[in-house]
């Protein structure tokens, strides 16, 4: 019979702390988006400086940034009720690649943009 060789447990008191700042730092971020949101909604409604494209872009990298803070915040949440360093390695490991991935499609998705904007802009008006 082989025994495991005890491993490290998380304090509960540690884990507690964690899970409520985790909690306090989504709320502090739900608070901030929502008044991101409404600033790029007054901005956009009072100039007419803004040009569509620029307002595009500047949309889908508030909605990427909201995205990527709640998947850290998902990840925090789990982290903190990980039972093991190695359970605690597998979850970072896996965050950071679907992060990678994510943040290479973010960055494809915002350069086209960019592109069908630069295109547009260079066409010649009739």
């Amino acid at each position: 019979m082989t025994t495991k060789p005890p491993g490290y447990e998380i304090p509960t008191e540690m884990r507690e702390f964690a899970e409520k700042s985790v909690d306090q730092a989504r709320k502090a971020f739900d608070g901030f988006m929502g008044a991101a949101f409404k600033a790029a909604g007054s901005l956009e409604g009072s100039t007419d400086v803004v040009q569509t494209g620029a307002r595009d872009i500047g949309r889908k990298a508030l909605s990427y940034a909201e995205q990527n803070v709640a998947a850290a915040l998902e990840f925090a949440t789990r982290l903190v009720s990980a039972r093991d360093p190695q359970e605690i390695l597998a979850l970072q490991s896996e965050f950071i690649r679907s992060q990678l991935q994510t943040f290479g499609e973010q960055a494809k998705d915002i350069g086209s943009t960019a592109t069908k904007i630069a295109s547009d802009v260079a066409k010649p008006k009739a």
